[in-house]
């Protein structure tokens, strides 16, 4: 058990509209910090008031990008209980992402434990309506005030939170997804599949230009070959193509989604055929023209299922489900949030309850 100090804030902010949250806009009255140190490890867990920090302008996480993060919620359920979704599979990606970055993991426990108590100081900013929750979100930072480039050998592990609803603007209305075609995000061998600020940064530039052509998010392919489908910005891809569920298998270049994870079981459970494996976009095209694409979507913890009614790769552009949300989407996102928020039984041992 950590001894975690906590500090409460003499000047509590005010509660947000909760029709007017948007995402990862708004933050609550603490935070949790923990430092690390070579030859103590991490010490001083504490919760204090949400404020800036101070960073030497040396500190090397500005020089070399040493840093890892991670995404999850907090829900309120309507018998009053806060419950996690699988923040087990959160605190394992988080250490396997640290030690592909040389940062110490913080002990799997502890980085739950952390969470729970963080959320249960500002559990009454955890927000009712129907589609809100409390994001979370981890991050450690090196801290060494040192230009050179090695592993830091101080760090802090740092959790905030923000009352947020919907992660686009649209709700469950299908987005436009952009296949993007000359750069690329992530290799094999390379930091793809750690949840690192890099990765988001060498997501940016094709991002204009997915904004510009009115797309909401860009869908890599492989850095190699650049033809085998990998994953959108911020979530994991699915495909139903001739009544098979498909997405691309975990290569090292992609993110390994909890969202992805639940709804493969999920999938599984219903008895449908599920493939894991490579995708070309020469498959999705081929597919799209002759009605076997049945349905595209996302998985992540920001917008849990989000549908895809257009895909554009070049100058092809590929309607989906006739722009609608298809029903695997629908009810996966039916059972994933009804889960999340105690709405429907949890078979699998999902949700975490925070006391």
């Amino acid at each position: 058990m950590l001894d975690i100090k906590i500090e409460r804030t003499t000047a509590p902010k005010e509660k947000p509209n909760e029709d007017k949250l948007g995402f990862g806009q708004i933050f609550t009255d603490h935070m949790y910090i923990m430092d690390y140190n070579e030859g103590q490890g991490w010490h001083d867990p504490r919760i204090v008031p949400y404020a800036p920090i101070s960073l030497a302008p040396s500190a090397m996480v500005f020089h070399y990008a040493q840093e890892m993060f991670e995404g999850l919620k907090a829900y309120h359920a309507d018998d009053g209980r806060v419950l996690l979704f699988r923040p087990d599979r959160n605190a394992q990606r988080a250490g396997n992402s640290c030690k592909r970055l040389c940062i110490p993991p913080v002990p799997e426990e502890d980085f739950i434990e952390a969470i729970k108590a963080l959320v249960g100081v500002d559990r009454d900013w955890i927000p009712t309506r129907p589609g809100t929750s409390l994001y979370i979100r981890p991050f450690i930072i090196a801290t060494d005030e040192h230009l050179g480039v090695h592993p830091s050998l101080s760090y802090k592990f740092i959790i905030i939170l923000s009352p947020s609803g919907a992660y686009y603007a649209s709700g469950l209305d299908p987005v436009k997804i952009w296949i993007e075609d000359d750069y690329v995000r992530a290799v094999r061998g390379g930091i793809g599949e750690a949840k690192a600020g890099g990765n988001y940064a060498a997501s940016l530039k094709a991002q204009e230009k997915s904004d510009a052509e009115g797309y909401a998010q860009v869908l890599w392919l492989d850095g190699v070959e650049r033809k085998y489908i990998e994953e959108v910005g911020s979530m994991n891809i699915f495909f139903k193509i001739a009544g098979k569920v498909v997405t691309p298998r975990l290569n090292g270049s992609i993110l390994p989604g909890v969202t992805r994870a639940s709804c493969l079981d999920l999938c599984r459970h219903w008895g449908l055929e599920v493939e894991e494996r490579r995708v070309s976009v020469d498959e999705l095209v081929s597919a799209a023209r002759d009605g076997s694409l049945e349905e595209c979507f996302g998985s992540g913890t920001a917008a849990v299922i989000s549908p895809v009614g257009t895909l554009r790769f070049g100058d092809e552009v590929m309607e989906i489900s006739g722009g609608a949300i298809g029903p695997l989407s629908q009810r996966l996102y039916d059972t994933v949030t009804g889960i999340q928020t105690g709405k429907l039984p949890d078979e699998f041992g999902w949700t975490v309850e925070v006391k």
